[in-house]
């Protein structure tokens, strides 16, 4: 059935428009948020109708410049942009940091609010807030910002062994890397990324390369499940963000990191930075990886004297497609993509990091 475009635009206007929150409970935003899955597939549906493009970018919160960077991009390359903000229980083992993962909704909303602006615009494409197409504005970002109810309304427990339903699994690529020190992390990590593919429906999705491993698994889960929204090729990689002074990846994590521990965040930047200067120099596997060592053991001797705990969890070379630890005769090749990959504890934060090396850099990232 037609629907008549006066009331397309009206609905259009109500749910893209710069709002108050859809929850009295939610602070005040100039950004419209939706909490359950029933608005956020209206919305959809709506932009569906425009044939309007809508980017999207996953979180857990505690936005830093980093998931600006993901949301610039969005809103550059798409006419809409869905940014959600989601602590998903499924991801995190019993003894993780589920309780205290920082949430700072607040200033997740005003760093939104400052980045995302309305502008205005007389594309027939665009949303309109206003009757007169000349002067009207359009929001060009929303928020979805589900309970863990919603999106598990059959419960979740952080304990694998007793959960019940249906869960998304990437068999046989997720046990090396991150996958080896945190079991099951990347189930949890699938099934919540595939609800909120099946709800928001994007055009495109933005992902850090901070966490590669994730979204390489990610974009392969999309080519393995046939997914059109998105395609594995509309699913973006994007350089990861640093400290401008010290090269620390940014991080919500990074909140953690006490005013002692801070100094020796840089770590993991440093000692992968050492392997990869190793590889480039044409230097065996072994000796990267023994460079890359020796650096955290010298800044760990470094941090004890100042009553902090550096201890290294893994640096490892992995392939790019299969995550398969490689041997020196692929390392040195480079072939289909070298992953130069570690996390460390600093005090009680982990910390990860990663390089790709050689070419494929330019065709994995982008």
């Amino acid at each position: 059935m037609l629907v008549q475009r006066s009331l397309l635009r009206s609905c259009l206007t109500r749910f893209l428009s710069p709002t108050r929150a859809m929850s009295t409970n939610l602070p005040e935003s100039k950004i419209p948020i939706f909490t359950t899955v029933a608005e956020m597939r209206k919305w959809r549906s709506l932009a569906f109708a425009k044939n309007q493009s809508v980017g999207f970018v996953a979180t857990m919160g505690a936005l830093h410049e980093g998931h600006m960077t993901l949301v610039t991009r969005s809103l550059r390359e798409n006419d809409l942009t869905v940014l959600s903000i989601f602590v998903n229980p499924a991801q995190f083992a019993p003894h993780e940091d589920l309780a205290t993962y920082p949430r700072t909704l607040p200033s997740d909303l005003e760093l939104l609010s400052e980045q995302v602006r309305p502008v205005p615009t007389t594309s027939n494409h665009a949303v309109s807030a206003s009757p007169t197409p000349e002067t009207h504005v359009r929001t060009p970002l929303a928020v979805f910002l589900p309970s863990v109810p919603e999106m598990y309304p059959s419960g979740i427990s952080q304990d694998r062994s007793v959960q019940r339903g249906t869960f998304v699994e990437i068999a046989g690529y997720g046990s090396e890397m991150e996958g080896k020190s945190r079991p099951g992390f990347f189930r949890g990590v699938a099934t919540v990324v595939t609800k909120l593919f099946n709800i928001v429906q994007p055009t495109h999705t933005y992902f850090g390369q901070k966490d590669i491993q994730q979204a390489l698994l990610l974009r392969r889960m999309c080519r393995d499940l046939l997914l059109s929204h998105p395609t594995p090729e509309n699913l973006h990689i994007v350089p990861t963000m640093r400290d401008s002074a010290d090269h620390l990846a940014l991080s919500s994590r990074n909140a953690y990191l006490s005013a002692a521990e801070r100094p020796f965040a840089t770590v993991l930047h440093r000692a992968l930075s050492a392997a990869q200067t190793a590889w480039d120099a044409g230097e065996a596997k072994g000796e990267c990886l023994r460079k890359a060592a020796a650096l955290v053991e010298s800044i760990q001797e470094n941090a004890v004297k100042e009553g902090v705990v550096v201890k290294m969890d893994y640096v490892e070379m992995n392939g790019a497609e299969e995550f398969e630890v490689l041997g020196d005769k692929e390392v040195k090749s480079g072939r289909g993509g070298v992953l130069l990959s570690g996390a460390v504890w600093v005090g009680k934060t982990r910390l990860i990091d990663n390089f790709v090396l050689g070419d494929a850099n330019r065709t994995i990232v982008c």
